[in-house]
């Protein structure tokens, strides 16, 4: 049976802590639908100390982005954004359009097409999330959306010079310096300087990913990409000092992002107690991963690998990082993950920076029905069909009785009206509804 050598908070206090989030997000939602521009300015003011004359970069902005970017610093962007490309080009090769006679007469068939705009939040108060930048917008490009919003928050007093540059050179339509839940609601409610988008993307802290859930129906969003979590699963192949860097690399992003080791040996478990408090000494985030891994952060014993598979399922973490002697097992076995990062030799970073795969991944045990942003979620799958007069008549035939059997008098009659005009039946011998004379 699973052992907790640590545990964070209580599911009460998380309960408390996201109600009070709900009810702010609610309150700032209904201001922003109802005053618009009005509203967005005193809460980017009050919150980021940021009310420029216009929100949006125009080109002289996004230029002066540009020259603050070193050589290095546009070639490193380039290459993370051709490695995302490339593998948002081959998830979409994957997917083709069908069209198919599925009996005589009866063509059936789907198209992909992609939504016509999405607005993607790029999260940058604390830390510039320049890579947040690739993982939306190029993806989206690579799908083929027509229009492309971007907001992120101001950093240091400004638009961050390489977010604004990863964004341009990822394809984005409409830049703005703009964050928060003020930003994602300006982009799905609309406001006087704002068109609403049809899909919001992106991942952000607490109070962004309550705003995409209530603003979800309203806009179609990517998932539900709240703060970030991390999972270790190790045994004794791998050491304490590893496994600590593993969970505090994730840690940093915010006070509320869960770090968890899984292991079926105690002897790592406490040697990676350890090395988290002595990392955490010398680590320059060391405050913020600190606070996370003593609210949230876990280490849990399992007495077997089969253990630890039903056990990481039932987290179903964002992240899932395997070092054991067989991290094959664990892919041919786990079903619940937002990603699998396998064997010591990769890490969450790689797939969070640079290694093509995306990192807007689900969050708070949504990888049980969700996978993460990919190109597919950009686009819709649409069927339509095409029927010969005769096939109607046979299809015809059986829509009609199954109308009667579902009471649904205007049904019946549109398969009726064809059987009368194609068939030249008299359909009153196919059944009736009850009470309906013949």
């Amino acid at each position: 049976m699973a052992r907790y050598l640590k545990t964070g908070i209580s599911d009460d206090a998380k309960a408390d802590a996201d109600a009070k989030v709900r009810k702010t997000v609610e309150d700032m939602l209904a201001q922003i639908e109802r005053r618009g521009d009005a509203a967005v300015r005193e809460y980017s003011a009050k919150l980021d100390a940021w009310s420029p004359k216009d929100f949006r970069l125009r080109r002289a902005d996004i230029e002066a982005c540009y020259a603050r970017v070193s050589a290095r610093e546009r070639a490193d962007i380039e290459f993370a954004q051709a490695q995302i490309r490339g593998f948002a080009q081959i998830q979409k090769d994957a997917l083709r359009d069908v069209e198919q006679e599925t009996m005589p007469g009866v063509i059936l068939g789907h198209k992909n097409i992609p939504v016509n705009s999405i607005g993607s939040y790029v999260p940058g108060g604390k830390y510039p999330m320049v890579a947040s930048a690739h993982m939306s917008v190029v993806t989206a490009k690579v799908a083929g959306v027509k229009r492309i919003v971007t907001c992120a928050p101001p950093y240091e007093g400004g638009p961050n010079p390489a977010i604004v540059v990863a964004q341009d050179l990822g394809g984005a339509d409409e830049i703005y310096c703009l964050g928060g839940v003020q930003a994602v609601g300006a982009m799905a409610l609309g406001t006087e300087s704002v068109r609403p988008v049809d899909m919001l993307v992106g991942p952000g802290n607490m109070y962004v990913a309550e705003a995409k859930r209530q603003l979800f129906g309203r806009v179609g969003i990517d998932l539900f990409a709240g703060p970030t979590e991390t999972l270790i699963i190790a045994d004794d192949t791998v050491d304490g000092e590893l496994c600590a860097a593993d969970l505090l690399g994730q840690a940093e992003h915010g006070p509320t992002s869960p770090a968890i080791l899984l292991t079926d040996s105690e002897t790592l478990a406490r040697a990676t107690l350890a090395e988290v408090e002595r990392q955490l000494k010398i680590l320059p985030t060391g405050e913020t991963a600190g606070q996370a891994w003593r609210d949230y952060g876990q280490v849990i014993v399992c007495d077997s690998t089969e253990e630890m598979v039903e056990v990481a399922d039932g987290i179903a973490a964002e992240h899932v990082q395997v070092m054991t002697r067989d991290p094959q097992y664990f892919l041919d076995h786990m079903t619940n993950y937002g990603a699998l990062f396998l064997g010591p030799e990769t890490n969450v970073s790689y797939g969070d920076k640079v290694i093509g795969t995306n990192h807007t991944l689900p969050t708070r045990r949504a990888a049980r029905y969700t996978g993460g942003l990919w190109v597919g979620k950009f686009i819709k799958t649409c069927t339509y069909q095409r029927v010969t007069r005769e096939a109607s008549v046979k299809v015809g035939e059986y829509c009609s009785r199954l109308c009667a059997l579902e009471h649904f008098a205007g049904h019946k009659e549109q398969a009726d009206i064809r059987l009368r005009r194609y068939g030249g039946q008299d359909v009153r011998g196919l059944d009736v509804l009850p009470g309906v004379a013949r």
